[in-house]
């Protein structure tokens, strides 16, 4: 019987190794995409900021434009919620996070009257809300991984047909924020129409006296749109990033509970085998006790002759 619990869980001890060191592998593979995912946003921010810069110094200039992107309506019928998400799983709770607060936006403004459209980004998204019943109107797989200025413009532009159509009067963004390796939070921000205190300069002092050509409102609404893809494009960046920590750090934690399980069954195992080796020994001795026993209690004179 010992010996048969002995077999058992060296199949399992074997097991549970084998799965650390996938676990283990995927940790090491995760932590080299946040670091390559975190220079990618770096290389990003530059663009993203440049053309922050440009469109304030136009509203500083006295642009105003009755742009599509920047009108504002007194009633919000529809929501458009852009959900960000990745194509794979074993991240924690990187997805869940983000389903759950993009639902949970939508719940609360179906329940004032208002209606929605979801955008879903990434596999998981796709197969929570389709599973649901929920009402998807485009959803876009393959880009979650490590996403392009590409994949933002072709989202960017669904988005901006939807908004500029009438069809929605409000955009909303769920995705996650990278702030850190160890940190990362789940954000739903306004996404159109564009808020006027994001195009509104914070800088102070004397600024430079730029003339432009062609007027302050055709280079406005030409850069309008490529701030907005500039800004999907950044929350494209910083999901990749948060679901690459965030998939190391579930890793990391399978790993160590791998190697916690694997300390426990070798001990049950000792533990069986020692049951077993006492239980041999006791009926080692107990046999030769039996045998002692037995020699002494026989007649000496069984088996002599007379002479």
């Amino acid at each position: 019987m010992a010996g048969g619990q002995e077999r058992i869980l060296r199949r399992r001890i074997r097991s549970v190794n084998s799965t650390k060191k996938i676990t283990r592998a995927m940790e090491l593979i995760a932590a080299t995409r946040v670091v390559k995912a975190q220079q990618r946003a770096a290389a990003a921010r530059p663009y993203s900021e440049q053309i922050t810069a440009v469109i304030q110094d136009l509203a500083a200039a006295g642009a105003s434009v009755d742009h599509p992107l920047l009108r504002e309506v007194d009633e919000v019928q529809k929501i458009a919620y852009v959900v960000i998400t990745s194509d794979r799983g074993l991240a924690g709770a990187y997805n869940t996070n983000v389903i759950r607060a993009a639902e949970r936006e939508i719940l609360d403004r179906r329940a004032d009257g208002t209606d929605y459209e979801l955008i879903l980004i990434g596999k998981k998204a796709e197969g929570y809300f389709r599973f649901r019943n929920y009402r998807i109107h485009s959803a876009f797989n393959g880009m979650s991984d490590t996403p392009t200025f590409e994949n933002a413009r072709e989202v960017a532009e669904v988005v901006a047909g939807l908004f500029e159509s009438g069809e929605v009067q409000q955009v909303e963004l769920v995705f996650t924020r990278f702030l850190s390796v160890g940190t990362q939070r789940v954000t739903v921000r306004r996404f159109m129409p564009l808020e006027a205190s994001e195009l509104e300069s914070d800088h102070e002092g004397p600024t430079a006296d730029y003339e432009f050509e062609p007027d302050p409102e055709a280079i406005l609404t030409s850069l309008l749109p490529r701030y907005v893809e500039a800004r999907l494009f950044a929350a494209l960046l910083d999901s990749a990033a948060s679901e690459h920590a965030n998939r190391q750090r579930a890793m990391k934690s399978a790993t160590d509970n791998a190697e916690e399980l694997i300390t426990k069954l070798t001990r049950v195992m000792n533990r069986a085998r020692q049951d077993s080796i006492t239980t041999e020994i006791m009926e080692i001795v107990g046999g030769a006790e039996a045998l002692s026993q037995g020699g002494s209690s026989r007649d000496p004179d069984i088996g002599s002759t007379t002479a």
